[in-house]
């Protein structure tokens, strides 16, 4: 949010003669003045963060085609799905030979065609050799334990076996004990230990540049571990890297290659759909102060399912995702604190007839959501005879209402305590509004217990949000603090301790590993009520956080982020494939 002070007023009008607050002398921010007021003639001051204006045009994002279409295509995978099937009820593989091919199939993003044959194949091992030959081979002790850990089985961090100097030198095992330290809970020590002794130990291989293969995969885990990174982006980059392995089988890349790209095609398709709605509620033309981030926002619903059958997912999730970031404008950006505080109520009351004191721009925002969530809501009760409005409204309120303790806190020129800012903000960062919406989009069987569940916000969505909020913070706050906005993470942490921005940052990173744990825990945990794949998508928002914010603003800034790239790469570039 970049601000600008009107020279004519040291003292600036905000709703009720709000009084701009200084800090050690300094303004607070910095405004645009604005002539119009939705119920009076006055002068309404309001600020502005200059936004750039998208870098999608609508009209190129609707010629996009794939050539991946077409029935050729799907026929060929149908050929090569089969043929790997083979390949993993083949007898004479040995156990270790099943789980590097399960562990390929993950990583260049097929595996979703095998989910039975891999739950199989695992439980067949976990059943037989789980204590016998593992712990004699350190690559392959680590690599059974991270893909038993990752398909819920439970397995004490014990089965590891021991870790000693002699290992030093094996470098592919160490990366696989680092990949698999990544698993643990709270409390597993060893675990926390073989973390430290491989990332010391990896970044020494990196050093001799041994082995070219395995040298690109350990850079790219101690830049970012496996199990932290966005699925889809990471088929995308492992499909190039094992096209390099010198015993690649031509058959799984090939099956990779033609796959990605035919669920590329589809995702152009959800793209275009999401675009069209964009367009037509208006609020990109109309609100010119809040960001028009339609393609970035869908490329969040990517990150977080991919598969191709989540496509009514992906399309009304990106919904959402708008009119999250349009709101977040309007509570951060626009609006009045008395305009923030009618349309919090309006959201509340989830009634049209609360429409008439808002502003028109409100007004139009507030309709927006309003039909769109009602939309959504009517499937499931269409199909499942289930009334989620309760459940919707009730996010968009929370949200909202943590949206406006922020505003105040800004307009006051308060600095809240850190424990105090992440009470309100795990809130405001708008993960549960986006997993509740979540979890009736899946069209998942829904229970009682996971209703009750979902409404008091499980601890699972609460360490999901923690780690999207961490790591937004880490990729927005400078920019944002010095464009004036409210204190975040950071900036409380330092205001609290008194320690310098590096140390701060150096917290909230020890604090996302923490709450990794946790989840790690949760995601597995015997008395959830919630499907595989509603815990998967919770997981995946946390992973998409990392990898948005991984370089700076990868959501807000045009510029910055490698965001266009990575949408190139992802949704409209095609992998080069000869078929």
């Amino acid at each position: 949010m970049a601000f600008h002070l009107c020279a004519a007023f040291t003292k600036l009008s905000f709703g009720r003669n709000h009084v701009a607050r200084q800090r050690n002398g300094n303004v607070v921010g910095r405004y645009n003045c604005m002539a119009g007021s939705s119920n009076s003639n006055q002068i309404t001051v309001r600020r502005t963060a200059h936004y750039k204006p998208t870098i999608w045009d609508y009209d190129f994002v609707q010629s996009l085609k794939s050539e991946y279409e077409g029935e050729k295509f799907t026929e060929r995978v149908k050929e090569l799905k089969e043929e790997v099937k083979m390949m993993m009820l083949n007898k004479n593989m040995v156990p270790l030979e099943k789980l590097e091919l399960i562990d390929t199939l993950q990583r260049l993003g097929i595996a979703y065609h095998f989910s039975d044959e891999i739950k199989t194949v695992l439980k067949s091992i976990y059943n037989h050799t789980v204590n016998n030959w593992m712990k004699e081979d350190l690559y392959a002790a680590a690599l059974q334990f991270r893909l038993f850990r990752q398909h819920g089985f439970k397995l004490s961090q014990d089965e590891l076996g021991n870790f000693k100097k002699c290992h030093c030198e094996d470098f592919k095992g160490l990366l696989s004990l680092y990949e698999a330290s990544y698993v643990l809970e709270e409390g597993e020590n060893v675990l926390e230990v073989a973390r430290k002794f491989t990332t010391i130990s990896l970044q020494k291989h990196t050093q001799l540049n041994k082995n070219h293969y395995l040298s690109i995969l350990i850079s790219q885990s101690l830049e970012v571990p496996l199990h932290w990174r966005m699925l889809r982006f990471e088929s995308r980059w492992f499909i190039d890297v094992y096209e390099q392995k010198q015993d690649m089988n031509p058959l799984l890349l090939q099956f990779a290659k033609l796959n990605f790209n035919i669920v590329q095609a589809m995702h152009l398709d959800d793209l275009k759909y999401t675009a069209r709605w964009w367009r037509n509620t208006g609020l990109g033309e109309h609100l010119k102060f809040a960001r028009d981030r339609i393609v970035e926002n869908f490329l969040w619903t990517v990150g977080v399912i991919f598969e191709p059958q989540f496509g009514y997912f992906r399309r009304m999730a990106t919904k959402v995702n708008a009119l999250i970031t349009t709101i977040d404008d309007i509570y951060d950006v626009y609006g009045t604190l008395d305009e923030l505080q009618q349309f919090t109520d309006a959201v509340q009351r989830w009634d049209v007839n609360a429409m008439e004191q808002l502003p028109y721009y409100m007004k139009l925002c507030f309709l927006t959501l309003h039909n769109s969530i009602n939309q959504i809501a009517y499937d499931p009760l269409k199909e499942q005879g289930i009334y989620s409005i309760p459940y919707l409204k009730k996010a968009w309120a929370d949200i909202c209402k943590c949206y406006l303790l922020e505003a105040k806190w800004h307009y006051n020129g308060y600095t809240p305590s850190f424990e105090e800012y992440m009470d309100n903000a795990w809130i405001s960062i708008s993960a549960p509004v986006i997993l509740v919406h979540a979890f009736f989009l899946l069209k998942n069987p829904i229970t009682n217990d996971a209703l009750k569940c979902l409404n008091e916000y499980p601890r699972i969505i609460r360490y999901s949000s923690t780690i999207l909020r961490l790591a937004d913070d880490l990729g927005t706050s400078s920019d944002e603090v010095k464009r004036g906005d409210v204190p975040k993470s950071i900036q409380c942490y330092m205001h609290e301790t008194g320690v310098s921005e590096e140390k701060a940052r150096e917290h909230i990173r020890s604090l996302i590993c923490e709450t990794w744990k946790k989840m790690n825990k949760e995601r597995v945990a015997d008395d959830s009520p919630f499907s595989d794949t509603f815990i998967g998508v919770v997981v995946n928002l946390a992973r998409m956080a990392l990898y948005m914010y991984q370089y700076g603003d990868g959501h807000g800034n045009n510029e910055e982020g490698k965001t266009k790239d990575r949408v190139m790469s992802l949704l409209i570039h095609p992998i080069p494939i000869q078929i």
